[in-house]
């Protein structure tokens, strides 16, 4: 080993020791140095007291509590608190940007796992009876599936042999309504003469003709659309079949790859997202039924044809709150129109409207409230925004997505640690 190197060993060694003994002397509180002027192993210099001021150098500078540097406290503390959450928020719009765009993308993906998961929900109930009777897992699974199944199918074909069945006789009532509409024109308040009459329907023939290649290129994409459906569905029938029988084993896969310290609490905001998805859906269906068979009753005392077709659209426009059952009883009001003239139409009217109140001040907050508790205009928004993203389908996800985060968010935000799990096991470690 050359000279060179031997200096450099020792300075080195040197320099470690000294860096250690600082260490020691900053750590170490009950280390006091010794007196005034006098080296000690852990002192090696003179140190000035306390109150000692060195000529010549500049004050210490004032740094708050929630500043690292002069810059830092330079700026006013109003002033950092804004630019700290501006970049925050910056940062999850984004990363909510982002999603979007993703889901947007595998929308054809995102809608039927959505559906699946709201029919599990819907379904669950039923196959835990089975299971409690000793069904075998996908047995029970198997037959709720098929059971929902041969409910929906069956009910459109009562909705459809009914519909072929009374288009004829509403068709001959259309066209007597159209000649009425036409009387009044001419002799209500407008006073619309023949020429004048003539000359619109004209305009709307034309509009007809000129927009028919626009209605062709819709009726061309159809077949798309026909195949979009067709998967669409077999993927919402596989997703919750299988959602139905493990559902609990993937979750349980999907908490697993989250870090130890998270899981629990993540499986408890989870597992109470899914009872309050469950008591929506469960309370919507109930609220739904109650709806369809209100204005049903109606709609046959009166004779108003489609009867059993349009309480079953109020039945499935009931699944968009505040405004599916609304629209859905308006077209209803038009078939009271078109069929039996404008007093039984303002008759159903008014049955539409004060079933909407009963749901709205008895219904609502009877049954729904005990299973969500969500602001009316944190509804409207969310349905306001679902059908401006994904259009029908937004609209109905959109409140029990509402729902689901709501919960999943007031879990992980509380302060209290979740219950063990019974299976839990729990390994001490022993001491040295």
């Amino acid at each position: 080993m050359s000279r060179f190197e031997r200096v450099r060993g020792r300075l080195r060694r040197a320099y470690e020791s000294s860096r250690e003994s600082v260490r020691a002397r900053r750590t170490d509180p009950t280390d006091a140095p010794g007196p005034a002027g006098v080296a000690s192993p852990t002192s090696p210099g003179p140190v000035a007291p306390p109150s000692a001021t060195v000529v010549g150098a500049e004050p210490p500078a004032a740094m708050h509590n929630s500043t690292s540097s002069r810059d830092d406290a330079d700026v006013p503390h109003a002033l950092r608190i804004a630019a700290a959450w501006s970049w925050r928020l910056i940062v999850i719009g984004v990363v909510a940007w982002a999603l979007l765009k993703i889901v947007g993308t595998i929308k054809i993906v995102v809608i039927p796992l959505a559906v699946a998961l709201l029919l599990s929900a819907l379904l669950a109930p039923a196959v835990g009876w089975l299971l409690r009777a000793r069904f075998p897992r996908s047995l029970a699974t198997a037959v709720v599936l098929v059971g929902g199944l041969a409910a929906v199918v069956g009910t459109l074909t009562l909705v459809v042999n009914e519909f072929i069945q009374g288009v004829p006789e509403l068709s001959k009532k259309s066209s007597e309504g159209v000649r009425q509409i036409q009387d009044w024109l001419k002799t209500g308040p407008l006073h619309l003469s023949d020429g004048q009459l003539d000359r619109y329907i004209e305009e709307g023939q034309d509009w007809i003709n000129n927009n028919t290649e626009r209605f062709t290129s819709g009726a061309l994409s159809t077949a798309a659309t026909l195949a979009e459906v067709l998967t669409g569905t077999l993927l919402v029938l596989f997703a919750t079949f299988f959602f139905l029988r493990d559902g609990n084993k993937i979750w349980r896969f999907l908490v697993r790859l989250l870090p130890v310290a998270a899981r629990w609490k993540v499986d408890d905001a989870g597992r109470a997202s899914w009872s309050t998805l469950v008591a929506y859906v469960r309370a919507t269906v109930l609220v739904a039924f109650i709806d369809a068979v209100g204005i049903g009753i109606f709609l046959v005392v009166f004779d108003i044809p489609f009867a059993f077709p349009l309480a079953a659209l109020v039945f499935l426009g009931a699944f968009i709150p505040i405004v599916g059952a609304t629209l859905s009883g308006g077209v209803a009001v038009l078939v009271a129109l078109v069929d039996s003239g404008p007093v039984t139409a303002l008759i159903i009217l008014g049955v539409v409207i004060g079933v909407q109140q009963v749901e709205g001040h008895l219904l609502q907050p009877l049954i729904m409230g005990r299973a969500v508790a969500i602001h009316p205009l944190a509804v409207i928004i969310g349905i306001a925004a679902g059908v401006v993203l994904a259009g029908i389908t937004g609209a109905l996800v959109s409140v029990p997505l509402i729902a689901v985060l709501n919960t999943a968010v007031r879990r992980l935000a509380a302060r209290t640690v979740p219950d063990t799990p019974p299976d839990a096991v729990v390994v001490a470690s022993q001491a040295p």
